[in-house]
């Protein structure tokens, strides 16, 4: 029986989760349906606004992202410390960003019918505002508005109703930084595996390709949480130098392809040495990382750290974690 979902997602383990949305039966998120002949292209940039506009208005960063025919993966970081400077009409306004919220929500955001409204309609709004708080860092409620406005025009396009989406998510906390930074290379790759693109700046509707684009022209995409420009990167960014994640992807997407042409490497980039992955199981782990382990990713160690503060009794993907995450 899957696990609640409050009991997959704890800031105390970490802030990384990777999600993946799959659709139901042979429906196509985007793509060529090879049955009908139909193109479902155009629904991928649906996916990407949507995700975009999402990141700008949650406390929640966007890792990396890579939308494909029938499901799309996203790695995202809860970020609570950007709540800290958020005062009641900025967590409303982000709210009706996404929602309608309520009549007196409405209201408290005109200056004018704010002075005029009375305390109790005050405190209703103050609690509702907590509310929304709570699911501005929630990342069910992220992918809930994420998925559920795709369906809709999905449903609507085809002239259908019912479910378009495979229940709920799935869900895996990336509990240290070798199970983030694999992760991402996993789902960056995801075209490239697929063989739909041969490079990954050629990976349209992919976190890679964005932000490949936009160092090109010296820039940082704004919408995605940045890598780490410090020797010792803090948590505003992740773990590595942009440059560094680069050349480890292209090598990977190299080693991984056997139809690809171009010389691998004899050795593999300085960052899988300092991460203590070995070259074989850093390719295992690109090539299918969400079926390593279950709903909790990480080295032997994390995992047991976790399972701690969890008081679970089994470690589940103890196993992997162990074989995989060992130079």
């Amino acid at each position: 029986m899957p696990k609640a979902r409050s009991q997959q997602v704890s800031l105390q383990d970490t802030c990384y989760y990777h999600c993946v949305s799959r659709c139901v039966r042979c429906s196509f998120l985007c793509g060529q349906d090879p049955y009908s002949g139909k193109s479902y292209e155009h629904r991928r940039q649906w996916v990407e606004e949507r995700l975009l506009q999402l990141a700008e208005v949650f406390a929640i960063s966007v890792c990396a992202f890579a939308v494909m025919s029938n499901h799309t993966h996203v790695v995202l970081c809860i970020e609570p410390e950007q709540v800290e400077e958020w005062d009641t009409t900025e967590v409303v306004q982000r709210w009706h960003r996404l929602y309608g919220g309520t009549a007196l929500t409405q209201r408290y955001c005109q200056e004018e019918e704010r002075q005029q409204m009375a305390e109790a309609e005050l405190n209703v709004v103050e609690a509702l505002a907590e509310q929304y708080l709570e699911r501005l860092m929630d990342i069910s409620w992220f992918m809930r508005a994420l998925n559920e406005p795709i369906a809709r025009m999905a449903n609507r396009e085809d002239g259908c109703t019912g479910r378009f989406w495979e229940g709920r998510f799935k869900s895996q906390a990336l509990l240290d930084e070798q199970a983030l930074l694999s992760c991402m290379a996993y789902v960056d790759l995801n075209p490239i595996r697929a063989n739909i693109a041969r490079t990954p700046e050629g990976s349209h509707h992919t976190s890679i390709r964005m932000r490949i684009q936009a160092a090109l022209k010296g820039e940082q995409p704004t919408q995605l949480k940045p890598f780490s420009t410090q020797s010792q990167p803090t948590a505003h960014a992740l773990p590595c130098h942009l440059n560094d994640y680069l050349e480890l992807l292209e090598f990977t997407g190299r080693a991984q392809r056997l139809d690809k042409p171009g010389h691998v490497a004899d050795s593999a980039p300085e960052l899988l040495s300092r991460l203590g992955i070995a070259l074989p199981n850093w390719i295992t782990l690109t090539q299918g990382f969400e079926y390593q382990f279950g709903c909790r990713a990480g080295t032997l160690t994390s995992l047991q750290h976790c399972r701690g503060s969890q008081d679970a009794v089994r470690i589940r993907g103890s196993t992997n974690a162990r074989r995989l995450f060992a130079a």
